[in-house]
């Protein structure tokens, strides 16, 4: 998984959360603090949803047309568990 737009965002993502981390040693606003990480936290569920989507498109592509019944068992219940991870 290198697609460069996903590795973009991500450094996107990091910039932003030091902007964050600095408004907060700073003392600013609790709710304008707030509102930044719930930006941050919004785009990291975007680049999740990139990366989910390269996934099915390769991982679970090729463990579907292959042939090991296990295997693809496996990558099905890796995505279940994924989505139970995030309630």
């Amino acid at each position: 998984m290198t697609d460069k737009k996903i590795l973009n965002r991500m450094n996107y993502l990091i910039g932003h959360l030091k902007a964050n981390l600095k408004m907060a040693e700073q003392g600013r606003y609790c709710i304008d603090v707030i509102r930044q990480n719930q930006a941050v936290i919004s785009a990291l569920r975007k680049v999740n949803e990139m990366i989910l989507h390269n996934h099915l498109e390769t991982c679970v592509a090729d463990a579907i047309k292959g042939k090991s019944i296990k295997e693809r068992k496996r990558v099905y219940q890796e995505i279940v568990d994924i989505f139970k991870e995030e309630k």
